[in-house]
């Protein structure tokens, strides 16, 4: 199997008020989440205008009604064709998120970063299968050996392809929150947009998982937020993008964290200057937007299953020899 077996197929759909999740769109998706239930139009309107909020609160420059901007957001579900023994299967390999910023008062729409929300089935399947599979038994939790390969491979080659070439100019970045196992300490780096830059003490699993895409990570956080977000990327974070481009991310990812993580991100009080984040906090506000973490843990599961007998097992000989020849 060469890498020429391998087709990736590109589709758009706007996310806004009246978005409906796809069939292949996983359901623990952020935004997949939001879309579900009786409330579902109230919550993508309330979360898109935190996004706006916030964005006009960050590009405050010329901007004194703080309503210049908003933002429009595209979901890019990326679809993997494997032509072998003659059929031509294609698996919802990644969804991504892109930004658009519309400046209200020239009329121009500026392309924002693509990537920021990063949903993949494959990850699902390692670490919701293959991770807790591994640890079943153990008494020192770890990855085995290879844990991220395929993955890794699969991001690396979508974003070297020339459907990739032909969409986006510019490579993805990503956007996380900062992981609970870690502590961050504020360094003297301070950038005017992304803000005041911590360090970890190590790297996560979740690092070591990125890494393999081909992505570093930098935590900032941004004027006005209360914890440090995770940005992975390749590159060069602070000159590759423009300012606006950038706070396209920090507004659509911190509305995210707001709702999924409020203990974190919209805590009461500041990360000082030697930080860990904590799910069990207490000292926070919820938004009026409904999220259920139960079920969110619950489906990752069973789209991790999915995977498994979709995609991995179908197909185990050819991602394996792919894999094999694969060069980074």
């Amino acid at each position: 199997m060469t890498a020429e077996n391998f087709a990736f197929s590109i589709r758009s759909t706007a996310f806004n008020e009246d978005y409906c999740p796809s069939d292949n769109t996983r359901l623990t998706t952020n935004f997949a989440n939001l879309a579900r239930g009786e409330t579902r139009q109230e919550n993508l309107r309330n979360a898109l205008r935190m996004i706006d909020n916030r964005f006009n609160a960050l590009a405050h420059w010329d901007n004194a009604g703080a309503e210049r901007y908003s933002i429009e957001l595209e979901i890019i579900s990326v679809e993997m064709s494997l032509a072998a023994a003659g059929r031509n299967d294609a698996f919802p390999l990644i969804e991504i998120l892109k930004t658009v910023v519309v400046d209200r008062n020239t009329g121009n729409r500026i392309e924002g970063i693509v990537g920021n929300n990063f949903s993949s089935y494959v990850r699902d399947y390692d670490f919701s299968v293959v991770l807790p599979e591994h640890n079943k038994n153990r008494n020192d939790f770890g990855a085995p050996d290879g844990f991220g390969d395929l993955h890794g491979k699969l991001f690396r080659h979508f974003v070297n392809s020339d459907a990739y070439r032909e969409h986006f100019s510019k490579a993805p970045v990503i956007c996380l929150s900062a992981s609970s196992s870690r502590t961050y300490r504020r360094t003297d780096n301070c950038h005017p947009i992304l803000g005041a830059e911590y360090q970890q003490d190590a790297l996560s699993l979740t690092d070591l998982y990125f890494r393999k895409m081909g992505l570093q990570v930098r935590f900032f956080m941004p004027p006005g937020s209360v914890a440090p977000l995770a940005f992975y990327f390749s590159g060069d974070l602070l000159n590759d993008y423009s300012n606006l481009e950038l706070i396209s991310t920090i507004s659509t990812m911190e509305a995210f964290q707001k709702i999924y993580r409020p203990e974190i991100y919209n805590a009461n009080s500041a990360a000082g200057n030697v930080y860990q984040p904590n799910l069990k906090h207490q000292d926070f506000s919820p938004t009026r937007i409904d999220y259920d973490r139960e079920e969110r843990s619950r489906l990752a599961v069973e789209q991790g299953r999915f995977t498994e007998e979709h995609f991995i097992k179908p197909y185990h000989a050819i991602l394996e020899r792919w894999s094999a020849s694969y060069a980074l």
